[in-house]
């Protein structure tokens, strides 16, 4: 949400810019109102966007911005704005702050962009808003930013003007204005609750790593403290490193999720968590969940290791490969369930890895079979950032039914093979009803996928719908009655 703040600075001290005073709808209509561009007018940081634009395309660059860096800000801005998003126009405004320009527009007040952003990017922004009637702003060798922006201003505007701003950075400047608009200026502590944190981490796609936890039940060892010590540690770990890797996608994704009908909505396209702010993240997650892996033990730390590089080519490259990528995003899934074997030393039947591979082959095709039919649904041909076109969707559907039922058939292989004879079972015959149950459940995904009702990530859809709720408690009862049943019919003499 926008906080906008009109005040008047005179006779107010230069460090002590909110005070009462006369609104900016009362200052003379002669004094321009001035527009800070960065966390102002955009709810993002063009600098940043235009960093982060340069290392997708060429991770290396980064070394090249440290020496551009030691000629000046300035002139760093100037080498990066070549880089810079080809569609600005997608990168949010504050409504607030658009509404007050407009509104002030019509009133016959000029409208200036002031900025520390370099003159290209200033100027490109610029068109996109028609009330803005002149741009000054960085050179490439002139930081236009704090006393140098409130020089330039009070040299141009020797009648006074209006300043809006958002950060400390602006105190000289709304010092030399007449008037002022502070724009978000809650403590940074504020600005972000845990919640923007959270979604922008993905915390419920933690879920997922339940499967690292499944090996513990397969392998006889749930009563196991040291095992479910290390799966723990396996789990956090992948957590935390997963959550680095999904900020990082979020960061190089930012063009595509913001032209996307909802991934506009996530933390870092929407601009609810500074791009800035979700950089300096990635690492402090990433460090966390390493530290946390080598703490289960080597095997789990090369694991996590592992996963990382292939979910870093996944983001780079892989997920705009059709069918590769699918195929990509299964491994992964499975790679979740090696962790779980690896954190406690199992020995696991190779039946769980090939029916893991075909299930999540079917979840993940799910996944874009719903992308490609919300697409003709808001009538577009291709999907931002991905590899398929509308006309893919009979094929996908094809593949992930066939997948589906490729996973149904590998179960019920294992449980004749090697299931009904494992000792761990004391009632396996309640396990057939396990096909059936997930039949149901892979039947019900690729249905709602067909009709367009499915959420972009179908283990999310599972977690939130009550049908699939009530299958997964079936299969639950289901497994538990093939382990524990057998202790139930011994006791039934006794009891009767």
């Amino acid at each position: 949400m926008v906080t906008l703040e009109s005040v008047s600075l005179r006779p107010a001290a230069a460090n002590d810019p909110l005070h009462d005073g006369r609104s900016v709808h009362n200052a003379p209509l002669d004094q321009p109102l001035v527009l800070d561009l960065d966390q102002t007018l955009l709810r993002s940081d063009l600098l940043v966007e235009c960093f982060v634009a340069a290392l997708r395309r060429n991770p290396f660059i980064l070394f090249q911005a440290i020496l551009w860096l030691a000629r000046g800000k300035a002139y760093l801005k100037q080498k990066l704005a070549p880089y810079a998003p080809d569609d600005l126009d997608a990168i949010p405004a504050h409504d607030g702050v658009v509404e007050l320009a407009e509104r002030e527009a019509r009133r016959g007040r000029r409208v200036v962009l002031a900025t520390a952003s370099d003159e290209l990017m200033a100027r490109r922004v610029a068109k996109r808003f028609a009330f803005i009637g002149e741009v000054f702003a960085s050179d490439g060798t002139k930081n236009l930013k704090g006393a140098s922006k409130a020089e330039r201003l009070a040299e141009r505007f020797p009648q006074g003007f209006i300043y809006a701003g958002d950060s400390k950075a602006d105190l000289v400047v709304w010092a030399r204005a007449q008037s002022a608009v502070g724009v978000n200026l809650q403590p940074k502590t504020a600005k972000h609750p845990a919640r923007v944190l959270i979604k922008a981490a993905r915390v419920k796609q933690w879920a997922k790593n339940a499967l690292i936890f499944i090996p513990l039940f397969l392998a006889g060892m749930a009563t196991d403290l040291a095992a479910w010590r290390d799966a723990l540690f396996a789990f956090f770990g992948l957590g935390f490193v997963a959550s680095a890797t999904y900020l990082l996608n979020d960061l190089f994704d930012l063009a595509d999720d913001r032209r996307h009908w909802t991934k506009r909505n996530r933390p870092l396209a929407s601009g609810a968590l500074p791009i800035g702010e979700g950089l300096m993240l990635v690492p402090v997650l990433a460090l966390a969940g390493f530290a946390l892996a080598a703490a289960a033990g080597w095997a789990v730390f090369a694991t996590v290791t592992l996963y990382t590089a292939i979910t870093l080519a996944y983001s780079f490259h892989v997920k705009r490969v059709p069918i590769l990528d699918v195929a990509v995003l299964a491994t992964l899934f499975t790679l979740r369930l090696f962790l779980g074997v690896v954190a406690i030393g199992a020995v696991i039947s190779p039946w769980l890895f090939v029916f893991s591979m075909a299930l999540f082959l079917s979840l993940s095709t799910a996944k874009r079979h719903t992308e490609v039919v919300r697409m003709a649904l808001h009538g577009k041909t291709k999907t931002a950032g991905r590899g398929y076109i509308a006309r893919d969707e009979p094929m996908l559907l094809a593949l992930g039914l066939a997948a589906a039922m490729s996973a149904v058939v590998l179960f019920s292989l294992y449980l004749t093979a090697e299931a009904f004879h494992a000792a761990m079972y004391t009632a396996p015959g309640f396990l057939w009803a396990t096909p059936i149950l997930l039949f149901l459940w892979l039947g019900r995904i690729w249905l709602v996928s067909q009709r367009g009702e499915l959420d972009d990530d179908p283990v999310a859809f599972a977690l939130n719908d009550k049908a699939s709720l009530a299958l997964g408690l079936m299969l639950g009862l289901a497994f538990g009655g093939a382990i524990f049943g057998g202790f139930a019919l011994e006791a039934l003499p006794w009891i009767a």
